[in-house]
């Protein structure tokens, strides 16, 4: 247990990250699985860290990686507790691992542009510039950008991690816990990746199965349904526990669309209550669409209708947005939000409104 100390918090007192999954209390920082925006990453970590969450979880990759922990050190020192790291791997083509593409010389002189109007990361540059195409390191492939252009010239490329690199990857970086995209019923590529988690050696605190509803399983196959979400789980179960590992189910309801608006929420909500009866043992948490109206929705939910536990919740494009003006003034300046001592205060306290309320009250009142 810490409790945390800066002129910035009240004293918040904040248990160990497996002890807020039992608690219903658990939050989780989604970076983002393809994001690659160091600054960005390690002022999230910190200001995150220090708002109370008890895991980050972040693309599978060293510069990333040292990134977070620079941000989450940041957090230790001044609340004496330190987050979980957990990087995302995935078992085949998955959104959440891909990036935007495309020609800027293609683009029609005068285009207005709509493809950087929807990019919630600022990823696409000015018209004219330099870098008027998709800045690689801060997509995070939302897809948003895909649909806008009026000539269909963004393109998605897709970043699945070579399996041979799995192990000496994860041996490298020393996560605290891994997470596995997977798709309905892909059981065995998901046994395969799997494999190579398991190959590296490295000591997991967890591994998070990250699935939803939205995209289906292959070509022909019958209709999502919360019944072969379930069995997916099942089946990722039986490996999990085969090789003595402790799982964390995500429900992802509404892939990266939480900064949307409010009616994001309800998808991730409604996908708790039509498959948590189903689900296998372990910790189930919220994410996909998730912001500040899902805890509302989830005690609605359970006031309607007897429901299992909630172990909590995963904020991802939301808690990039809610904080994206104050680190754009620091950019403006050319430093780091951690480092601008009139700004972070404020971004602080933005990022507890988003968290606190998961922290003090969690998901099971």
């Amino acid at each position: 247990m810490a409790a945390a100390r800066s002129g910035a918090l009240s004293t918040v007192v904040l248990a160990d990250p497996d002890t807020s999954l039992m608690q219903g209390r658990w939050v989780k920082l989604i970076a983002g699985a393809s994001n690659q925006d160091l600054p960005a990453i390690e002022d999230l970590a910190g200001l995150y860290g220090l708002a109370g969450i008890d895991c980050i979880d972040v693309a599978a990759d060293p510069a990333v990686v040292a990134a977070a922990r620079r941000g989450l050190a940041w957090a230790a020192a001044r609340m004496g507790r330190t987050p979980w790291l957990m990087v995302s791997l995935s078992d085949g083509d998955d959104p959440h691992f891909r990036k935007a593409w495309f020609d800027p010389r293609r683009c029609p002189p005068g285009c207005p542009r709509p493809c950087a109007r929807v990019c919630p990361a600022a990823a696409i540059g000015p018209a004219g510039a330099s870098d008027a195409g998709v800045l690689a390191d801060r997509c995070y492939g939302c897809g948003r950008c895909l649909p806008a252009c009026p000539l269909g010239l963004i393109e998605e490329r897709s970043q699945v991690l070579h399996p041979a690199a799995v192990a000496p990857l994860l041996q490298q970086l020393a996560p605290d816990a891994v997470e596995l995209h997977t798709r309905l019923e892909r059981s065995a590529p998901f046994r395969e990746r799997l494999r190579q988690v398991i190959a590296a050696g490295v000591p997991l605190r967890r591994v998070a199965v990250s699935c939803g509803l939205e995209g289906g399983a292959s070509p022909g196959a019958p209709a999502p349904s919360p019944e072969r979400l379930a069995a997916t789980f099942w089946s990722c179960f039986a490996d999990l526990r085969r090789a003595g590992l402790r799982p964390l189910w995500q429900l992802d309801g509404r892939p990266m669309s939480g900064d949307v608006g409010a009616g994001t929420a309800h998808a991730a909500v409604r996908l708790f209550q039509r498959v948590s009866a189903l689900a296998p043992p372990g910790p189930l948490q919220l994410a996909g669409g998730t912001n500040a109206h899902t805890l509302e929705l989830l005690r609605r939910a359970r006031a309607a209708a007897p429901l299992p536990a909630c172990a909590g919740v995963a904020f991802g494009s939301v808690a990039r947005a809610r904080l994206q003006p104050w680190l754009a003034r620091a950019q403006e300046r050319g430093v780091s939000l951690l480092a601008a001592a009139d700004l972070w205060p404020e971004a602080l306290r933005e990022a507890r409104a988003l968290v606190q309320p998961w922290r003090s009250a969690g998901a099971r009142t």
